[in-house]
């Protein structure tokens, strides 16, 4: 078939990915992206990429060389109580195939470079997105109209990237496309150059990750590649998706933030939680965000649409209990792109066997690649459900949860047949710990 002509809506790593991996196979696309430039707003805290997902996608982009010299190998993971006592500690390994680190922002920046110049179209908010489908010619038209009044129009295929709130999404799934208000609500703040601001930080977080929690309270420390350390302080139920304006505090501004999360008698983090852990708030500078966490019902699908499909969050959407959004979301990209290159490349490998022409290959593959997709991200989506429920919404966390929490992972990465050896072997484990009070 001729190329068609695809546009990817966001230029998030999903979307990024699946532009650079449809650009090695000379399949040509264009990113819409509203934010101005790639440095608009901060990227966040880091990612680990798993191998047969995250990593796998990286590897098929080819972008293996520029990830390796950004990448973390010796990062130690551990989960404690507000008293900073370790219920789970999981050692670096030093293995490059063992879910490296990497900081959002120089995962987007390799992605981005990787991209043909003016791939990305910044500053492109999309206002609608029409289709039109004309039956006797077998061809499907999609029109993206801008905030601006620019339109763009003769698009065989546009792909969704757009993450929690999209829009193409809204499209496909009119009546049930707003993300769910998890009642969970979190502030990020920043440490610079920790290593000198807040040496004790800095050590009990040792260069990886720290998840101290307390029932309906979760505080995440995260060693970033410039020395800084990422701070969530995390804390449900939130009753009001208002909360924001309702909280009694200036949530733009830092000082009365760490003001309020500290406060002795009231604060989220005060009286009870270890002095590093209040040290980690008081060190904070520069700015501060504060957020709600939103999700898709696990097991969101749309009926097929031709012409449209979507990928990363716009598909499911879910929150970073189990860290495993931005995989699937590159995932998705691999899976996609490799069903869109073999459908111009002749349409093998669909699944009714024959060769077909034109946009009925294309579709046929989005249809394919929705199929496989949806079971597997409801897999990830249930599993992140566990953990939200488990680490936010369970009075006695950490030591209420953490055998069933576990548990949950190790099967989640392992055959069914297994599983009442791994729940056993872990329970017994916190049992002998004296951690398995669930």
């Amino acid at each position: 078939m001729t190329t068609p002509k695809i546009a990817i809506i966001g230029a998030g790593p999903a979307g990024c990915m699946l532009a650079r991996l449809l650009h090695l196979a000379s399949i040509p696309t264009t990113i819409f992206e509203s934010e101005a430039s790639p440095n608009y707003r901060s990227q966040g805290g880091t990612l680990d990429l798993h191998s047969v997902s995250g990593l796998a996608a990286i590897k098929a982009a080819d972008l293996l060389p520029a990830f390796l010299p950004l990448a973390r190998y010796d990062g130690n993971t551990k989960i404690t109580d507000q008293n900073l006592r370790t219920f789970l500690h999981l050692p670096n390994s030093n293995s490059a195939e063992d879910r490296p680190e990497i900081d959002r922002a120089d995962l987007r920046r390799i992605l981005i470079e990787s991209l043909p110049a003016g791939t990305i179209q910044w500053g492109h908010h999309l206002q609608s997105i029409s289709i039109h489908d004309d039956v006797a010619a077998g061809k499907t038209t999609t029109t993206l109209t801008f905030s601006s009044g620019v339109v763009h129009t003769g698009y065989a295929l546009v792909v969704g990237a757009d993450g929690a709130w999209s829009k193409t999404r809204a499209l496909l799934s009119p009546d049930h496309h707003v993300p769910i208000f998890t009642h969970i609500g979190y502030h990020e703040l920043r440490i610079p150059s920790a290593p000198q601001s807040a040496p004790a930080v800095h050590a009990a977080v040792a260069g990886g990750n720290l998840f101290a929690s307390a029932t309906g309270r979760w505080i995440t420390l995260q060693a970033m590649g410039d020395g800084s350390i990422n701070l969530y302080t995390t804390f449900a139920p939130v009753d009001a998706e208002d909360w924001q304006a309702r909280c009694g505090y200036d949530t733009a501004d830092l000082e009365e933030t760490k003001a309020a999360l500290l406060d002795g008698e009231t604060g989220l983090f005060g009286s009870g939680w270890h002095p590093v852990l209040q040290e980690a708030v008081r060190a904070a500078e520069g700015r501060t965000v504060a957020r709600s966490l939103y999700m898709l019902p696990v097991g969101f699908r749309w009926e097929h649409r031709r012409g449209v499909t979507l990928v990363g969050d716009a598909a499911h959407l879910m929150t970073p209990f189990a860290g495993e959004g931005v995989n699937v979301g590159l995932e998705d990209a691999m899976k996609l792109a490799g069903r869109i290159v073999a459908a111009v490349r002749g349409g093998k490998g669909v699944s009714s066997g024959g060769v077909e022409d034109g946009e009925d290959a294309l579709d046929r593959a989005v249809v394919e690649y929705e199929r496989e997709m949806w079971p597997r991200a409801e897999r990830v989506a249930r599993l992140t459900e566990g953990q939200m429920k488990d680490w936010m919404f369970t009075d006695g966390a950490p030591a209420s949860v953490i055998a069933s929490s576990t548990a949950r992972v190790v099967k989640f990465h392992v055959p069914g047949v297994l599983h009442p050896l791994v729940t056993a072997v872990v329970w017994l484990y916190f049992f002998f710990k004296g951690w398995s009070r669930r």
